[in-house]
């Protein structure tokens, strides 16, 4: 399957975009990394980053070899991506309370300090976030977006890989995608995966 087309897997940080980088590598979908992030404890099966992605938008060239591949983009950084290619962009939006959760810890095993802006602050402006960027993919003519819910792709991963293969034109390892899913990962949870799903 042809893919001129840039797959972008995006959402706030710990908001499990590993995990679906890692689905659509199960896939059939190279992933555009570097391996400069090593696994570690917060993160056991890879971060599937580029550091170069980090460097948007003065540095675009790394772009030149993203087409029919997927590439990881920070939330913060989807706006900067350069207009000229096309690109699908599947947006991967967590239970708030998870992600501070998520993000407290991997600060706590850093030694970071974990008080600096109280949650509540902190999820407010998450949600102010996450709203302006989905609307700045929507609002752009080369950009098209599918969001899908961590829980949901944890509890039925059967049926988000096949949603996303459909976003991605086809032709995906479906079977494969959701058997990349490790629910055993999922260690910070605001609520249970809806049920019967």
């Amino acid at each position: 399957m042809l893919r001129d087309f840039v797959t972008v897997v995006s959402g706030l940080p710990r908001s499990g975009t590993s995990m679906l980088m890692r689905m659509l590598e199960a896939g059939g979908i190279p992933p555009l990394t570097d391996g400069a992030r090593a696994a570690d404890e917060d993160n056991p099966l890879g971060y599937y980053e580029l550091e170069r992605v980090k460097l948007l938008p003065a540095e675009v060239d790394w772009l030149d070899a993203a087409a029919g591949r997927a590439v990881k983009v920070i939330s913060a950084l989807v706006a900067k991506l350069p207009e000229g290619r096309r690109y699908r962009v599947v947006f991967l939006e967590r239970d708030l309370a998870e992600v501070l959760a998520s993000q407290r810890r991997m600060l706590e095993r850093r030694g970071e300090r974990t008080d600096r802006v109280p949650d509540h602050e902190m999820a407010a402006m998450f949600r102010r976030h996450v709203a302006s960027v989905l609307d700045g993919v929507r609002a752009r003519a080369d950009m098209r977006l599918l969001v899908l819910a961590h829980a949901d792709v944890i509890a039925d991963p059967a049926a988000a890989a096949e949603r996303i293969d459909d976003f991605l034109a086809g032709g995906l390892d479906r079977r494969a995608m959701g058997a990349a899913v490790d629910a055993s990962l999922w260690r910070q949870r605001g609520s249970a995966p809806p049920a019967g799903r």
